[in-house]
């Protein structure tokens, strides 16, 4: 299951899954896009694992990289509890 996590100004979505039993916890990146459809990209938490990025610029890459690290801790307690929604304290 995939949890909404936020959606920016571009109309990029934001999900993350549950946490697997193994620790990992995927985060999913979309932004609606004339060409292709949708850009991109899969990060997966703790390990900082990038893959299957499509379309993003090395500048978008670097913002989504550097979005992800500085929510990391919030996205891996979300991931327990069921997701921002289901989070009672914050």
């Amino acid at each position: 299951m995939l949890y909404p996590l936020m959606t920016l100004n571009d109309d990029t979505e934001i999900v993350h899954s549950e946490m697997h039993e193994d620790g990992r916890v995927k985060v999913c990146i979309e932004t609606p896009d004339e060409k292709l459809g949708f850009k991109s990209a899969t990060c997966w938490l703790p390990d900082y694992k990038w893959e299957n990025i499509v379309g993003y610029s090395e500048e978008e890459q670097k913002y989504f990289k550097n979005l992800v690290e500085s929510m990391a801790h919030l996205i891996l307690e979300f991931s327990q509890t069921g997701g921002f929604d289901s989070a009672s304290n914050f």
